[in-house]
């Protein structure tokens, strides 16, 4: 039974796909803890109404971002996770931070990477003129955005399309994609080689749609 430790700091949607999938189909792993870098995070409630554990680690209560990852490293580590899912939690992490869960922390991010890193993803494929848009599940890296490609959901850039209608079409995506790559990684069927995703008993991840 593996151990997943969710970080958030809104509302936590894909945080919510991901606990009803492992509910849903009986994952062989729990959901350890929901944590979030903000006391109002309305995640937090959903987390505890289902009996998860939550805490809160500000990051306003520290004064440099070393000192805020320590902490919340510290604080996760109290619920020995096999897998940290960071689901819309929106800070940027250290080094040593990252390097301490290298292999086993995930991020979604609402683009198909490497396009469109960092904030803006939606206006940004409009701007840019693109005719699809989507979104990556990655693992980790130092490097912001930019570690191993899990898996990708791909949706077509509409005749009118404006940041809020791309956004919503594909969060729903988003919705599908993160569980199915939790998933992967709860059944052992990730393995990172030579700097890219393999998907045990199936394609390259980088080539893998949903």
């Amino acid at each position: 039974m593996k151990n997943i430790v969710i970080l958030i700091s809104g509302r936590g949607s894909n945080m919510e796909a991901v606990v009803r999938a492992a509910e849903m189909d009986a994952w062989p792993a729990r959901i350890a803890a929901v944590i979030s870098n903000k006391p109002e995070a309305k995640g937090l409630e959903f987390a505890q109404a289902r009996g998860i554990p939550t805490a809160v680690v500000a990051n306003k209560q520290y004064a440099t971002r070393a000192e805020f990852d320590a902490a919340l490293q510290e604080t996760i580590d109290r619920f020995a996770p096999d897998l940290v899912v960071l689901a819309g939690f929106m800070r940027i992490l250290t080094a040593p931070f990252v390097e301490h869960y290298a292999g086993r922390m995930l991020n979604i991010h609402p683009s198909l990477l490497p396009l469109f890193p960092g904030l803006g993803t939606h206006q940004g494929a409009l701007d840019a003129g693109a005719t699809e848009h989507g979104a990556t599940v990655h693992f980790v890296t130092a490097e912001l955005d930019h570690g191993p490609i899990v898996a990708q959901a791909r949706v077509p850039v509409l005749p009118g399309d404006t940041e809020d209608t791309l956004s919503a079409r594909v969060l729903v995506e988003e919705h599908k994609l993160y569980p199915h790559a939790v998933r992967l990684f709860i059944e052992d069927r990730l393995s990172i080689e030579h700097g890219e995703v393999r998907i045990l008993h199936g394609a390259p991840a980088e080539t893998t749609s949903i």
